[in-house]
């Protein structure tokens, strides 16, 4: 049963998903009963993910990692549908009481355009794990990626051997995708480049090493080099 756990560790706080409060409190009835002090209990509205339909988990891949590159966290929450923008600042954000009231405000004024709402919300996230020049850095990226339709100029290298290899095996390799499954998924979808070129075969093998470039989702590049 759940609520013996909180007997067992002997919690003085627990933390849950709102849906979770049945729980929580008959773990409090519980911890009674063996005469210990009830806990207190805190729960939160669950956090959808940034396909704005499931609950945000990184097994369904609609998530945001605060590990991860800032680009990524920063071009993850521009993705997100425009109807989160004020879960996400109420619940994943440090911005005060005041400034959350004018979030609200500008959402609900039509004159007002959401797109520069998640900006402020990509960077406000950026800056809590990282800081304000990483933030203002990821929406350089950002900007130079999808406005500019550019090439960074730092991108990763990765150094391949002279051997013909299937190109799913290489992006596994390289880190830009999980697995084959997540690899062949991105391809389906038109979200693998190679040198500008939309790649259509999930089969395709390549003979790599002069300077390719492989471009996998929307920020994701990576250089091959002998």
């Amino acid at each position: 049963m759940q609520g013996y756990d909180s007997v067992m560790i002997q919690a003085d706080v627990e933390i849950g998903a709102t849906e979770q409060k049945f729980n929580l409190v008959i773990g409090r009835q519980i911890q009674k009963e063996f005469g210990q002090e009830q806990q207190v209990v805190l729960t939160l509205p669950v956090l959808e993910g940034i396909d704005g339909v499931q609950r945000m988990s990184k097994s369904l891949g609609n998530y945001i990692g605060i590990d991860e590159p800032t680009e990524e966290i920063y071009g993850k929450t521009m993705s997100i549908p425009d109807k989160l923008i004020y879960s996400y600042f109420e619940l994943v954000t440090d911005v005060s009481l005041k400034e959350l009231k004018e979030v609200k405000e500008k959402l609900e004024d039509p004159g007002k355009n959401p797109m520069d709402l998640k900006r402020h919300l990509a960077r406000t996230l950026v800056r809590m794990y990282h800081n304000e020049a990483a933030a203002l850095s990821a929406e350089d990226y950002f900007n130079l990626i999808h406005k500019q339709h550019d090439i960074p100029a730092d991108i990763p290298e990765f150094k391949v051997a002279g051997q013909s290899r299937r190109l799913i095996d290489l992006m596994v390799a390289a880190g830009l995708a999980s697995g084959t499954g997540e690899a062949r998924r991105l391809i389906r979808q038109g979200g693998v480049k190679l040198d500008g070129e939309t790649v259509k075969d999930e089969l395709l093998e390549i003979h790599p090493g002069s300077g390719e470039i492989l471009k996998a989702g929307k920020r994701k590049f990576i250089k091959f080099i002998p």
